[in-house]
């Protein structure tokens, strides 16, 4: 019988097609470069095509290891797949689920997500992530997180994603120490008070620049922080607010300090994945619930 190419050496070669370059790969693949290199030889010599041209100025796939690349992803996948559902037929072996959370969307709300799952899907375990949308976006494309949680405002390149809206968050102006406040703020009535932010790189803060634009100002900065948790909390103890999502406010118990805004900021939050993902079967499952739980709380 001809002899066929290894799961490693396949798998060492998913690798390589993802970041074009030896090094990279083999110390993802957690072996030396000269292994790596070797395995992609004999690679070749099994398929008995060429798949990687090398020069002094690097490597790329051939035109040939492109769709063999494509085809091999395809069949990876469709293996460990058919492993996940069989496990889960038998009633056997668990999944874990990398879900990563937009940090200033605030992953309270997962609490009841995990123990939802605890009780009624217990071979699906799930692991929370907080992160900001590059990140978030990139363990996506890298398949280290399996499903994102994120707004989406601006235009980004999602080919090869589903997109999936689960829910509209609402913007309120959160200030429980400014006394003598309208039932609705303005936007030129918040410049009149110290805002907290966050740090500027993050992607509630290019919302929030965004939001007063139209003003030509900006509200003065009383403190740039990392989670929504910490701006909750440091509005409590200062006399400072914020614009958060009513929704996290209420999961946290926070029923009142906040106040309705004139000009609305709706958020939408959406679900960002892979169909190919060979944990889909998992997937499908917690979006599902995902999407129902929502529906039920519109």
């Amino acid at each position: 019988m001809e002899e066929k190419p290894s799961i490693q050496q396949l798998e060492n070669f998913i690798i390589y097609g993802k970041v074009r370059n030896f090094t990279l790969a083999a110390k993802e693949a957690n072996i030396t470069q000269s292994a790596f290199s070797s395995q992609m030889k004999k690679l070749e010599e099994l398929v008995g095509v060429k798949l990687i041209v090398r020069s002094n100025r690097g490597s790329d796939l051939t035109s040939e290891g492109k769709i063999f690349l494509e085809r091999v992803t395809h069949i990876m996948d469709s293996l460990s797949e058919s492993i996940y559902e069989v496990r889960n037929f038998q009633g056997e072996g668990s999944v874990d689920l990398q879900i990563g959370i937009l940090t200033t969307l605030g992953d309270v709300l997962m609490n009841q997500h995990v123990v939802y799952f605890q009780k009624n899907n217990s071979n699906i375990f799930i692991n929370v992530y907080d992160m900001e949308e590059e990140e978030l976006l990139q363990d996506l494309k890298d398949d280290r997180i399996d499903i994102g949680s994120t707004f989406l405002l601006k235009d980004i390149d999602l080919n090869g994603y589903v997109k999936t809206c689960f829910r509209s968050d609402n913007v309120v102006y959160y200030a429980p120490g400014i006394n003598d406040l309208p039932e609705k703020m303005s936007r030129e009535m918040m410049l009149k008070f110290p805002l907290v932010q966050y740090p500027p790189k993050y992607f509630m803060n290019a919302i929030l620049q965004r939001y007063f634009q139209p003003t030509g100002k900006f509200p003065p900065v009383s403190a740039r922080l990392s989670t929504p948790y910490a701006v909750i909390y440091y509005c409590q103890q200062n006399w400072a607010a914020a614009l958060l999502p009513e929704r996290l406010l209420n999961a946290l118990g926070i029923k009142n300090g906040y106040y309705k805004i004139k000009t609305p900021l709706n958020l939408k939050v959406y679900l960002l994945y892979k169909k190919e993902n060979p944990k889909y079967w998992a997937m499908k499952i917690f979006i599902n619930y995902i999407m129902k739980l929502n529906q039920k709380n519109e």
